[in-house]
């Protein structure tokens, strides 16, 4: 069973205190566009909140569990643990809600990629990954979140057993590489709409 985990519980500062996943897109929120693509790859999609008030912003959205994070403040790392603990999942795709262009395709082939490890990241050098794009197994992944110091994703990708996709494969896939469309400011937001993706 595949799990598909958003993560959506940033405080949103780069956006002007602006809601991202709100953000639209040819007419349809950057979250509609994250849950329909991972729709069609996962048996189950959670959307993870920073609290209570947050997950109910999501409340007419079907058949999709919004949870929230049990270690509050702790960042992308928080979110990670939140989800893993709730995802029904041996393996889980992990997605930032800033992300609105995330390929099917490159998802499958992210899983295709992960027996033998306990994370599939695609990375563009040794210091420059892509920890909010990737699939994990989730025992491992839990196994690290439960008992972690770090905050930092990078060193969590370090105590993994990691698969790093280069990226130039990705790109066989994705030759413009919009699957990594990040929308962090309202500016980003106003130049990625003028374009055609």
């Amino acid at each position: 069973m595949r799990s598909g985990i958003i993560l959506a519980g940033g405080e949103a500062r780069r956006a002007g205190g602006h809601e991202k996943y709100f953000f639209e897109h040819r007419g349809v929120t950057f979250i509609d566009r994250l849950i329909n693509t991972l729709g069609e790859t996962m048996d189950e999609t959670i959307i993870v909140a920073k609290d209570e008030e947050q997950c109910r912003r999501f409340s007419h959205i079907t058949d999709v569990r919004c949870i929230t994070d049990i270690r509050r403040g702790l960042g992308p790392i928080g979110g990670l643990h939140a989800g893993a603990l709730a995802a029904k999942g041996d393996t889980i795709f992990v997605v930032a809600c800033d992300m609105p262009c995330v390929s099917r395709e490159v998802i499958e082939y992210l899983f295709s990629q992960i027996d033998g490890y306990d994370a599939v990241i695609p990375s563009w050098n040794e210091d420059m990954l892509e920890p909010l794009h990737a699939v994990y197994r989730r025992a491992p992944l839990l196994a690290y979140l439960e008992g972690h110091v770090s905050l930092s994703l990078r060193a969590m990708v370090r105590c993994l057993n990691t698969w790093h996709v280069d990226i130039d494969e990705v790109r066989r896939i994705d030759p413009s590489l919009r699957t990594f469309t990040n929308i962090n400011k309202l500016e980003d937001l106003h130049h990625f709409n003028g374009q055609s993706i």
